[in-house]
């Protein structure tokens, strides 16, 4: 498999790098902060990157998108990482996009596609239930209800839940697993204050009666269907944790030059030296994880999952590893608020917990290698 990217892939990149440099700088997230914005990232924003078509990359043109695949949107996301860019990019242009057009009937395609590839309509997945990643531990209950469905339990760490017009919720039925389409106003949504500064919310569904209009593939087959979703957030996850760790290595490199002590930039010193080259050479490693994943998912390759799970335990490390030495590299001043290297580490907590930690992400490869 050649780690390369096509031409077209290439210019989406450089595309995403200008737009994200100009219009949402690390200085947006920080005002997005400050002010406790009740949305968490700009509307206006998004409806751009809509007219730029990123909402349509993992949608089949037949269905209204470009059917680009997750190359494209790994470059997006990529670039997004590297400004912290609050977006919902992750929770509707790749899930919401993804579980829709892949999973949903004609009627369903009509009725949210359109809106979602104008940037008008937000989705959540409501997936997890406790503190750790775990896809198959759904507690959440949808009883029979005359031909319809009662939901009732509890969500935690939805992104972009608070805000989400429509969440895809996960729930057991008799026979497994079984998404569900659920207007966002139906559940009790507390917003979640993250350490990172993103988007996250407490969804509590109680007695909330659902049509058979609203089930989102197979009832009990929802889990094939999370299996495709997840694998796709994983790797994009991956893409954006490798922008943020290449901008913190970058800004901590341009320290190095910059700071100086004993009238030498502090770059010279050789053991300073040994820990930026160790960064670079696991940023590149990860870039190289992340290409292969995407390729391989956009090709339906029997490793997919694989290199998925390899790409995102590569990025863990990665981003906690230059998140980490970008702040203690800088030094006192790394560690306050008012520089923004610390908002690198901040992010690199949540993205790796985020659809799997190191652990689950080895485990699961070691399982799909034959371990």
């Amino acid at each position: 498999m050649p780690l390369i990217l096509s031409d077209e892939a290439r210019m989406v990149r450089e595309t995403a790098f200008d737009f994200f440099r100009e219009r949402s700088p690390v200085t947006a997230l920080r005002k997005l902060r400050d002010d406790n914005d009740p949305v968490g990232f700009s509307l206006d924003l998004w409806r751009q990157m809509a007219n730029l078509g990123w909402t349509g990359f993992l949608i089949p043109e037949e269905d209204g998108g470009s059917g680009f695949g997750m190359t494209g949107l790994a470059q997006v996301m990529e670039a997004s990482g590297r400004t912290l860019a609050a977006t919902p990019l992750l929770s509707t242009a790749l899930l919401g996009a993804s579980l829709v057009s892949v999973g949903g009937t004609d009627a369903q395609k009509a009725e949210y596609l359109p809106s979602l590839l104008a940037g008008e309509h937000i989705f959540a997945l409501a997936l997890e239930e406790g503190t750790r990643h775990a896809p198959d531990r759904i507690a959440l209950a949808a009883e029979q209800a005359g031909t319809g469905y009662r939901l009732n339990g509890q969500k935690t760490f939805v992104l972009d839940g608070h805000i989400a017009d429509t969440l895809i919720v996960a729930a057991r039925t008799r026979g497994g697993i079984t998404l569900f389409l659920v207007p966002g106003n139906a559940a009790i949504r507390t917003r979640l204050s993250m350490v990172d500064s993103r988007n996250a919310a407490l969804v509590r569904l109680d007695n909330v009666l659902v049509g058979p209009e609203a089930v989102l593939g197979r009832v009990d087959g929802g889990a094939d269907l999370l299996d495709l979703a997840l694998d796709r957030a994983r790797a994009g996850l991956a893409a954006e944790m490798l922008g943020s760790a290449a901008e913190a290595f970058d800004r901590t490199v341009q320290y190095l030059k910059d700071r100086k002590q004993f009238g030498v930039a502090i770059g010279s010193f050789q053991a300073l030296k040994h820990r930026a080259a160790q960064m670079f050479c696991e940023v590149e490693m990860t870039r190289s994880a992340v290409i292969a994943a995407v390729s391989a998912l956009d090709q339906n390759a029997n490793d997919a999952a694989a290199l998925v799970s390899l790409a995102k335990a590569k990025a863990n490390a990665t981003l906690l590893l230059c998140g980490n030495e970008g702040v203690q590299m800088h030094g006192g001043i790394g560690m306050t608020d008012e520089h923004e290297i610390g908002f690198f580490m901040k992010r690199s907590r949540v993205a790796l917990a985020s659809f799997g930690d190191s652990r689950f992400c080895r485990d699961r490869y070691a399982a799909q290698m034959g371990y």
